[in-house]
């Protein structure tokens, strides 16, 4: 990976400022929601930002990417560990 950056619509995000990242899509049922549908991306200082699927799958392979995937097979030197 060359950048520890991931850009999230239209803003480039630190990935050491992602906290979590939603694995379901937004639902309240409140009829003025304007996130319904949209997945949240918990940042660092109670702040989120809000993505569609693609947004949030790209978020996810960044991390996985930076910071290495628990579910990989092999030695830690593979892992780059």
């Amino acid at each position: 990976m060359d950048s520890p950056i991931v850009l999230v619509d239209d803003k480039h995000v630190p990935l050491y400022r992602v906290v979590w990242v939603a694995d379901l899509p937004h639902f309240c049922g409140e009829p003025d929601c304007q996130r319904e549908g949209q997945y949240e991306i918990r940042l660092d200082v109670d702040d989120s930002l809000w993505t569609s699927l693609r947004g949030r799958d790209e978020v996810l392979t960044a991390l996985n990417a930076w910071c290495g995937d628990p579910e990989s097979e092999g030695p830690e030197e593979e892992r780059g560990w």
